[in-house]
């Protein structure tokens, strides 16, 4: 089971900074009495490894603070802390308000924020929010969201909490599956990649970049019937070479081609709405020089880390995980969905702490596989990969304990499962 590479190339596959992600990243803590000082302490760190990856500055990402309590109140402004390791600083040094749960005045407040110059907020700039609940609230949501939801802002949802399915999936941008996440609050590191990906993927972005062209995805903003797209680009600084090209509204991608070798391009996608003003969508991507990505690699056969860390374009599998029939020495893997584009199936796992590994490989035309041998009263990390026939890769993590048997090892923290349940995790 490829031991010549570390456990961490599986587990922690880091993302490099996206020099060309820019927008105003608002996070609604819940600081109220609901929630204890271990769970805001952990909330903490989620979020401060959720941004440790994104560039900061004024044509970058700026990310602000504001705490739900009786009286909503504000941490930070977007414009106070325009690096890494000043955002890290003070998301680590954020304390606990305590007071009531006020939600919908907290939704208010951050519509303002968010909107709002001297919040250091930018105009024509995509607008995202993170709200981190436990699910409770003393006054109503519905209404505040939904107008910051009408102003263009893209809502995502964490509940540590049990919360009430029916009102936060509403609450949520659509579709709720890609913008909800329902997780235990010792179980947030789960989440941390795909929700970051979410993050970065509400905007215009570059993939399958070569040395003579880049595929442009962007979200659904328009359809035919309701405007068009202008796409504008051209060699940095040089304006004059700008190339224009018009879309209709149901595109989503679009191929870029006959570009230079290592030139960096600015890209612009106008959506013209005829029912709402939409601001532009802007990029940077660089061409690459001599051989493309998918041309590099070892020629020893043996898989490289950018090939275990590839993100696939292709439809998302597995987009859930479940973790079931738990045994002291075993427990049964299962994932959805199962597209005909997957050829195959890997299973990595090993026990929490440590470095040992495991690989198994399942058909692509099942679903579901039985882990065994494994330790009883042991929490273990279970990532499926799905290997497309293209020779892409999508993984998702979960973290499954063994029962209780006679043979007893490390206690089995974290995730919680009755005798025969399992937990479901939900991701983008």
């Amino acid at each position: 089971a490829f031991p010549w590479l570390p456990l961490s190339i599986f587990f922690n596959c880091p993302r490099p900074i996206a020099p060309d992600l820019e927008g105003d990243l608002l996070f609604l803590l819940d600081s109220s009495g609901s929630v204890s000082y271990y769970e805001f302490s952990r909330v903490k760190e989620f979020i401060a490894d959720l941004l440790k990856l994104f560039a900061f500055g004024p044509h970058d990402v700026q990310t602000g603070v504001v705490h739900i309590s009786t009286t909503p109140t504000m941490e930070f402004p977007f414009d106070r802390y325009l690096s890494t390791g000043a955002v890290q600083h003070a998301i680590r040094s954020i304390q606990q308000v305590m007071g009531d749960t006020n939600t919908g005045k907290a939704l208010s407040f951050a519509k303002d924020m968010l909107f709002s110059g001297k919040a250091g907020a930018r105009a024509d700039v995509p607008k995202v929010m993170v709200w981190v609940t436990d699910g409770f609230s003393t006054d109503d949501i519905s209404q505040p969201m939904q107008l910051l939801k009408d102003m263009g802002v893209t809502v995502f949802i964490v509940s540590t909490g049990r919360g009430n399915y029916l009102e936060l999936s509403a609450a949520a941008s659509q579709p709720p599956e890609k913008h909800l996440h329902f997780v235990d609050v010792d179980d947030l590191t789960i989440i941390t990649k795909d929700l970051r990906d979410s993050i970065a993927a509400k905007r215009l972005r570059a993939t399958d970049i070569s040395t003579s062209s880049f595929r442009l995805i962007w979200p659904k903003f328009l359809t035919r019937e309701t405007g068009y797209y202008v796409l504008e680009y051209a060699p940095t600084g040089d304006p004059r070479r700008k190339l224009t090209k018009q879309l209709t509204g149901d595109h989503t991608s679009f191929l870029v081609s006959n570009l230079v070798p290592q030139t960096t391009y600015e890209v612009a996608l106008i959506p013209e709405s005829n029912e709402r003003y939409m601001p532009p969508q802007t990029t940077r991507v660089t061409t690459l020089e001599g051989k493309t990505k998918k041309e590099q690699g070892p020629s020893n056969g043996m898989p490289s880390f950018q090939s275990v860390c590839l993100l696939s374009t292709e439809p998302i599998s597995p987009a859930r995980v479940l973790i079931s029939d738990s045994r002291p020495h075993s427990i049964r893997v299962s994932w959805a969905p199962t597209p005909d584009s997957v050829s195959a199936y890997q299973v990595l796992y090993g026990p929490l702490p440590g470095n040992a590994v495991k690989l198994v490989e399942v058909d692509g035309s099942l679903n579901s596989t039985i882990l065994d041998d494994l330790t009883a009263n042991t929490t273990y990390l279970v990532t499926v990969s799905a290997i497309y026939k293209s020779g892409k890769e999508k993984a998702l993590s979960a973290k499954a304990c063994t029962a209780e048997g006679e043979e007893v090892s490390m206690p089995c923290t974290g995730t919680k499962f009755g005798d025969k349940g399992g937990r479901v995790v939900l991701t983008n």
